[in-house]
């Protein structure tokens, strides 16, 4: 009787926990299905429901130099310049955190960490009048600097902890071998930590591409500005909205992320190459 008793509850539990699965793949699914099938969709509303007739118009509308090409570049631009100079700079700052001792270190650590919790409406308006005060403001160069900034912190503390994993036996051995620590780093440090490397690299272009509020402060010139801007011109006046053509936007603004993912999908899902290396 105790055991059968047992059994309903586990029963139960497990019930109840694919129950609360289902739901939050349901709040998952729910918008992704809504922009597969509004882009399909002739007469497309804010409703989830199967296309009225299929059509490619929503993708023929959009699919201009104006509305989408343009954009697009310049957000590969800016946060593929950005992340890049993200994961440089991260990678030089964690080294000597990571491998050398000292006092300052869980200062700087605690204050890196504090820094990524300010929210990037605060500092915005300093941030504006020191641009226009060096002549960066409306340049794509000044907002990657920006963008890299403000992505900095976090990705020194996860390339930090990543680089702990790598054994420092490693590179003692290339130091007696005669290399310099810049060589270590990127001959032995780096290419075994790549799922950390891809990580960085995976959060800072994620975080950089969604972000409508800094390039909307910092560019001024409609030609400059990136997709992650260009998107409100879909919302018109008196809440008139092109939602065909919003969800088709919405398709094409985020295969460059999905592709970024897929390229480094392995990389993400492998481990540190550290097997039997520090062994003998």
């Amino acid at each position: 009787m105790a055991a059968t008793h047992f059994a309903d509850r586990r029963r139960n539990r497990r019930l109840a926990a694919d129950a609360g699965l289902l739901a939050v793949a349901a709040a998952f699914v729910l918008p992704l299905a809504w922009v597969v099938l509004s882009a399909l969709d002739p007469h497309a509303d804010l409703r989830v429901k199967a296309p009225d007739g299929v059509t490619l118009e929503n993708f023929d509308a959009i699919l201009t130099s104006e509305i989408t090409f343009t954009p697009l570049l310049n957000s590969l631009i800016l946060c593929g310049g950005a992340t890049l100079l993200t994961v440089v700079c991260a990678a030089l700052a964690a080294y000597p955190l990571s491998r050398f001792s000292s006092r300052l270190n869980r200062p700087f650590l605690l204050s890196i960490l504090f820094a990524t919790s300010l929210p990037i409406t605060a500092i915005m308006v300093p941030v504006y009048a020191l641009f226009v005060q060096v002549d960066l403001i409306d340049t794509l160069q000044g907002t990657i600097l920006f963008f890299a900034a403000s992505q900095l912190p976090f990705a020194i503390w996860l390339m930090k902890n990543f680089m702990d994993g790598v054994p420092k036996e490693l590179e003692e051995a290339a130091w007696t071998d005669g290399a310099g620590s810049l060589q270590s780093l990127t001959r032995i440090v780096l290419p075994l930590m790549g799922p950390g490397v891809a990580v960085v690299t995976v959060f800072s272009f994620v975080m950089m591409w969604g972000n409508f509020f800094v390039p909307f402060m910092l560019l001024l010139t409609p030609d400059r500005m990136p997709a992650s801007v260009s998107i409100n011109e879909f919302f018109g006046n008196r809440g008139m909205v092109a939602y065909g053509q919003l969800a088709a936007f919405s398709i094409v603004y985020s295969t460059p992320v999905i592709l970024l993912y897929v390229l480094i999908a392995r990389r993400l899902g492998g481990g540190f190459a550290l097997g039997g290396a520090v062994k003998g």
